[in-house]
């Protein structure tokens, strides 16, 4: 599973055409950086073995993550949610990836107006369930992120994922959280990461803004201390949102520029994140 310090390419690119892999993938191995995330918002536009041959070349490792769109919404129709998923997965495996995440359970911008009901959370597990069984036969695992209240009523917690994880039981379904949205929801950042620590593989670190790191009011050193004291081996994934198309920017709730450029998220909130995750002996010292 992914280790290492990372980037979701959504620094550069939210388009994965050849162009935006070529860009992003450039990019990302000029910063340092031990793998990508990439958004795999819309599979027709993705050249997978292109995308391959770029990372090989450039000795980055890479996961994808995506929501699903409202036509496979899990909640609704686990069948579509799968069919969904199974794309992705495949993509994922032809471009030598190592993980589907993000929200895999339903859509960005998901609500009812009610909590979620038993039937809602019977047919999430029903989807996950199939989604794992198709990963672990391409060799991937599958993340559930848990995202804040504005964005889905489904799952917004630490717990919440974790009692998922475990009603679904397959060996390669991991928790992957996000310090935004944790920001939002949790009791302290630590509990968070307390309650999904026997399944978190995997972190977003972005700041309360989605902006640049070390700018906002997320507690790094709570969630950094957090993550050393559990033994995090995982992937840490750097995620600021700079170039966002309409539709994402809707979904996220995003209305103005959270930074000023992609320049100053890199140049100031990488090397915050990178000296945190060195302090915390999270990274190698040359890391």
């Amino acid at each position: 599973m992914m280790q290492g310090f990372g980037v979701h390419t959504s620094m550069w690119t939210m388009h994965w055409d050849r162009a935006g892999a070529e860009r992003a993938i450039a990019e990302a191995a000029h910063h340092g950086m031990d793998f990508i995330e990439i958004a795999l918002l819309d599979p027709d536009i993705v050249d997978a073995a292109h995308t391959r041959t770029l990372l090989q070349r450039h000795g980055l490792r890479m996961v994808a993550s995506l929501g699903l769109p409202e036509q496979a919404w899990a909640s609704r129709d686990p069948d579509a949610a799968v069919a969904h998923l199974a794309r992705v997965i495949d993509l994922t495996a032809e471009m030598g990836g190592e993980a589907v995440s993000g929200v895999t359970y339903g859509g960005i911008g998901e609500r009812t107006g009610q909590p979620p009901t038993v039937a809602e959370l019977d047919n999430v597990a029903r989807a996950l369930a199939a989604a794992a069984a198709k990963a672990r036969a391409r060799g991937l695992w599958l993340g559930i992120e848990p995202v804040n209240r504005y964005e889905t009523h489904l799952i917004n917690t630490g717990w919440q994922a974790r009692d998922m994880i475990e009603r679904v039981g397959a060996p390669n379904l991991f928790i992957h959280l996000d310090t935004y949205h944790m920001n939002i929801e949790e009791k302290g950042a630590a509990n968070g990461i307390l309650d999904a620590r026997e399944h978190l593989r995997y972190i977003h670190l972005s700041e309360s803004d989605r902006g640049t790191p070390g700018a906002g009011t997320c507690d790094w050193d709570e969630i950094f201390a957090a993550l050393a004291a559990i033994g995090f081996a995982g992937g840490l994934a750097m995620e600021s949102f700079i170039n966002m198309p309409p539709e994402i920017a809707y979904g996220l709730s995003v209305w103005r520029p959270v930074a000023s450029s992609e320049v100053e998220v890199l140049g100031e909130g990488l090397p915050f994140l990178r000296n945190k995750a060195r302090q915390y002996r999270l990274l190698r010292p040359h890391s």
